[in-house]
């Protein structure tokens, strides 16, 4: 078991450095390409930051452990909005941008009611995963066309994403683009690996660790980063961060097990997950869209939406220690 815990530590690790290598040889390249900096950000950094989840999410499909990537998915949101923003709004207020409130916030809701009603059957088929993949795609080509019909630049949190991406010489960038890809390869199917076999050996199902050991491992980057920016005063940005991890974990990651064959869903996960889901989501957007009050998650809301993460993942403890007893 030890030696399974160490796999898992080191699989997050390396998948968290390869990341950030890939992201950085990735934007490099398009940028020694003379693809431009609105379009790098909007695609490449946008969807480059979710390389965990969706590397995780691939391999997991790829082994056949399909439900792993869907807890990765769903827990993963759960824990940004639960865990990630509580945490954060407990450290600074957090206020909503008007980009996230006039857009990225309404998208988040439409891609979380359409994975729920694709997953309403209890069943995620290749066509769902295609329908989800082709949101993500609707979403990136709106991003685009709105910035070039406004001309303006591109968001600050995307900015600042830029910004902090190591500029390097052609040969460099490429080799890091293709180096952080094959680790990223390479420790995602340790990691899930690992977790598949912590998963046998403690006699829980897949779907609960891809809910809790796997979602809150590749989250933690965005915790880490959520913070630094709130402790640097930038916290107007930290929703916005979250809010599209988010959209790309339900369009990008969970289409990863329809694309690979489908699978079934269990009937708990859709309840009881997907409505843990569902109810964080729309707690974030009341916290948004309230009437009579500032468009900000206060200390108070932070705790809220912190302590139903917590109450979330003791429900999952306790169901899964009653019927490993059974």
């Amino acid at each position: 078991m030890w030696f399974l815990i160490l796999a898992l530590i080191l699989g997050f690790i390396t998948l968290v450095w390869s990341a950030d290598k890939f992201l950085s040889g990735a934007a490099s390249t398009a940028n020694h390409m003379g693809v431009s900096k609105m379009l790098i950000g909007l695609t490449v950094v946008s969807v480059g930051t979710s390389a965990p989840e969706i590397l995780v999410a691939a391999a997991a499909s790829i082994e056949g452990t399909p439900l792993l990537a869907v807890g990765n998915a769903i827990g993963s949101n759960i824990a940004n909005i639960g865990l990630v923003l509580g945490i954060t709004a407990l450290i600074a207020p957090l206020p909503f941008s008007q980009t996230v409130l006039k857009a990225e916030l309404p998208w988040l809701l439409g891609a979380t009611m359409l994975a729920l009603i694709l997953m309403f059957d209890l069943h995620l088929s290749f066509l769902d995963g295609v329908l989800l993949l082709s949101g993500l795609g609707l979403i990136l080509w709106r991003l685009v066309m709105n910035q070039q019909t406004a001309g303006a630049e591109v968001s600050e949190s995307i900015q600042e994403e830029l910004d902090e991406l190591q500029h390097m010489p052609r040969g460099q960038a490429i080799f890091w683009l293709v180096t952080g890809l094959l680790v990223l390869l390479v420790s995602a199917e340790v990691l899930v690996w690992s977790a598949t076999q912590i998963a046998e050996a403690l006699g829980v199902s897949e779907l609960i660790i891809g809910l809790t050991i796997v979602a809150i491992g590749t989250s933690l980057p965005e915790l880490a980063a959520t913070v630094g920016s709130a402790v640097k005063g930038h916290s107007d940005i930290a929703i916005g961060n979250v809010v599209g991890s988010n959209i790309l974990n339900i369009l990008a990651v969970l289409a990863n097990p329809g694309l690979s064959g489908g699978t079934d869903i269990e009937v708990v996960a859709l309840w009881r997950d997907c409505g843990m889901m569902l109810a964080l989501t729309l707690l974030l957007a009341l916290f948004a869209y309230a009437i009579g009050s500032q468009p900000v998650i206060t200390r108070f809301e932070g705790a809220v939406m912190l302590a139903a993460w917590c109450g979330y993942n003791l429900l999952l403890i306790n169901q899964a220690a009653t019927w490993q007893g059974a």
